[in-house]
């Protein structure tokens, strides 16, 4: 259970995105979070969860890219005993597969297909940090549709 207060809030901006359908208004609470955590000097595990929501309620796919980049910059910062004292149940490896699998896609995107490839594989390398529980089976299933989207664009 997450025990961390800015992990909460965090939270509270993924819910407006994804379940309440309000992007803008996640963006600006995750603009918020960014200053009072003090941008990319926050704390590691602060600066890669942020970015990597921020990265989903982008428009610009350039911009989704930078964001997914902070935030795999971060999580190279994080050790699993801070992960486990903001009470987050998943490993730092267990980070991973998600942040590749968003990389791949703004590079399909951007039509950046080798370096798309290249994400894909290095998820795909990271999968066994993942359970086989509901947020497991939700990257697996990512990974698979971007795999197709791929093999359909050579």
């Amino acid at each position: 259970m997450i025990t961390d207060p800015t992990l909460t809030r965090i939270g509270q901006g993924v819910e407006l995105h994804h379940h309440r359908g309000q992007p803008d208004a996640a963006r600006d609470l995750f603009a918020q979070i960014w200053d009072d955590i003090g941008g990319e000097q926050g704390d590691p595990l602060h600066v890669c969860v942020l970015a990597h929501a921020m990265a989903d309620v982008q428009e610009d796919v350039h911009q989704e890219l930078e964001w997914d980049l902070r935030a795999i910059a971060a999580a190279d910062r994080i050790t699993d005993q801070r992960a486990a004292q903001a009470g987050v149940t998943l490993s730092v490896a267990g980070l991973y597969p998600s942040l590749h699998l968003n990389l791949c896609d703004c590079y399909r995107k951007l039509g950046d297909l080798d370096r798309a490839r290249q994400h894909l594989q290095q998820a795909r390398d990271g999968i066994g940090a993942l359970g086989d529980d509901e947020y497991g089976q939700l990257i697996k299933g990512g990974l698979e549709r971007l795999a197709e989207q791929l093999d359909d664009a050579t």
